[in-house]
Order: C-alpha cells, then sequence, then structure tokens
C-alpha cells in the first residue's frame, strides 16, 4: 500500500489537512498506523476527537509509534478517546489481511 485510499472528497479543509499530514509523517510505519486510521474514521469524529487528533498528529513518529506498539508508555496528555480509537483500530485478534 502506497497511501491512503481516500481522496478527501467531501470533508472539510480541516480534515483533509488532517488526512494530508496522517500518510506524510516522516516514518513509513507511522504512515501506515495513522493513515490507515484517518482514511476509516476521520470523517466521522467529533469536534473533541478532531482536535485532539491534530494534537496527536504533531507528535513525533517515534514516539507514535512507541505508544502504539506498547513499547513506550502513553503520556496522560495523549490518553486520549481518540487514542484509543486509534489503539483498537490497530488491536487485532487474527491475522492481518493486507
Amino acid at each position: 500500500m502506497s497511501g491512503s485510499q481516500s481522496s478527501g472528497a467531501g470533508l472539510d479543509a480541516r480534515r483533509r489537512r488532517a488526512l494530508f499530514r496522517s500518510w506524510h509523517r516522516g516514518m513509513r510505519e507511522t504512515d501506515l498506523l495513522m493513515g490507515r486510521f484517518a482514511d476509516a474514521e476521520l470523517a466521522g469524529l467529533s469536534e473533541a476527537d478532531l482536535i485532539d487528533y491534530e494534537i496527536l498528529i504533531e507528535a513525533q513518529d517515534r514516539d507514535i509509534f512507541g505508544w502504539l506498539t506498547g513499547e513506550m508508555d502513553i503520556p496522560s496528555a495523549y490518553d486520549t478517546p481518540v487514542f484509543r480509537k486509534l489503539l483498537a483500530f490497530h488491536t487485532h485478534a487474527g491475522p492481518l489481511e493486507l
């Protein structure tokens, strides 16, 4: 997968920026984690979740990756409902289908 499966059509400018930023982070692994979540969930985020997501996408790639993999503890400032949605989105009980 090389990038977003969503064109961003139908999203407001703020969500389009967040979608672009999700897929263009710098570390490919984080692009995939954040980008796939954004493709699937960004349009339906509440205003509060969108604010938290915008803050989250400004965090360092290595930190986000570490929080999602459990390698690092999640700081309380980032331990938000939207981060929990992101974490649940990437939690799988069975084999991954790519």
